[in-house]
């Protein structure tokens, strides 16, 4: 008879409140339930409430981390609907803030996997590096976190030449700190005995169930909403896809740090390549049309949808957020592992449970069940 083990929906190891229901016999997870609801907020809903323009503030807020590319990706599919046409000086600019926030989302990452695993120099190595990317965002955005620097038809912010040598400088650095990650991960590193062969997600079930991202990339899957459906100006720029093949932590580990690597050709090249002109544009009335919008966050695909009536108020949106993808992926990972490793696993998707959360409605009359977003 197996033995069920409850994390959450309160418990210091998880940022978020979730709870996630184990299944354990021997020591073995043999089935898993996760139940998510516990931060719902309405946001969808509160999107149908305010105009356009209000709007890009609300989509900051549905992720703290990964804020500047929920306005970023909520801006594109608004632009479609306005028809706006985004000027080729944002489209770079947008490159170079999106790249410095998947480097401050990875590294914290880093740090977080590093105080799992009790690596606590490194934690606090990781941890002081960043300060200068936080630090840059603020200087350039005026804001470390929430710096609502995309709008509707471009960028709220340029890049001066003293603010690109500025730039050039912290990423010096961040090179630094990636090339020491890569080093704890490789065969003699300190993380791969602890991360090597625990998690495993092959690529058929991770192609089946629909995971995104690293946790995709990580089980030999090529996919990245950047090349695959290019938008900003990625198209015009030089970088690699990373992947690896074992499927494991230490696999979806290694993408991140390698990835850290490509943002930063990603963001010297979009400085070098900088086009002249404007940073934005006004836009347009709405047309009365729905349009899809993706973009990579730094956990994966961001999918947004939006359907216009015609008035300055959108009638629908809809999110799909990458955690919420990744959660199928999850169930998968911590099935068959040992309980010893749950915490580890979990970590290792880089959860957002407040952008992921849906609350199902249930009539008692019929049984019928709505998930709302």
């Amino acid at each position: 008879m197996p033995r069920i083990v409850c994390i959450g929906p309160y418990k210091p190891q998880l940022l978020e409140p979730e709870r996630f229901q184990l299944f354990v016999e021997n020591d073995k997870i043999i089935d898993v339930n996760i139940e998510l609801g516990y931060v719902h907020r309405g946001v969808e809903d509160l999107f149908t409430k305010r105009t356009y323009m209000q709007n890009l503030a609300l989509a900051e807020r549905i992720c703290g981390i990964c804020s500047g590319v929920h306005t970023l990706c909520y801006a594109q599919t608004a632009e479609s609907i306005m028809d706006v046409e985004v000027p080729d000086r944002a489209r770079y600019l947008r490159c170079i803030y999106m790249e410095l926030e998947r480097l401050h989302s990875h590294f914290l990452w880093f740090g977080v996997l590093a105080h799992t695993l009790h690596e606590h120099k490194v934690f606090l190595k990781v941890m002081t590096e960043r300060e200068r990317i936080q630090a840059l965002l603020e200087y350039l955005t005026g804001n470390r976190i929430h710096y609502l620097i995309n709008t509707v038809g471009g960028v709220r912010r340029d890049i001066t030449p003293k603010k690109a040598e500025r730039i050039r400088d912290v990423l010096k650095d961040m090179k630094d700190l990636s090339n020491y990650l890569l080093m704890l991960l490789n065969n003699d590193g300190v993380f791969v005995e602890k991360t090597e062969g625990v998690g495993v997600l092959s690529r058929s079930i991770a192609l089946d169930v629909g995971a995104v991202g690293p946790t995709l990339r990580g089980s030999g899957v090529k996919s990245d909403i950047r090349r695959d459906d290019s938008y900003a100006a990625y198209g015009e720029i030089d970088f690699e896809i990373t992947t690896e093949d074992e499927g494991d932590v230490l696999a979806r580990t290694r993408v991140r740090a390698r990835e850290t690597l490509e943002s930063i050709r990603i963001i010297e090249q979009s400085l070098q390549n900088l086009p002249e002109g404007e940073i934005s544009v006004k836009p347009g009335e709405p047309l009365e049309k729905e349009e899809i919008g993706r973009a990579e966050a730094p956990r994966g695909e961001l999918i947004y949808y939006i359907r216009s009536n015609g008035t300055n108020i959108p009638e629908r949106v809809k999110i799909r957020t990458p955690s919420f993808a990744n959660v199928f992926a999850l169930t998968e990972m911590l099935r068959g592992d040992n309980i010893q490793n749950a915490r580890l696993i979990i970590e290792s998707i880089d959860p957002c449970f407040a952008c992921t959360d849906r609350i199902t409605i249930i009539d008692r009359n019929t049984g019928r069940r709505q998930i709302w977003g």
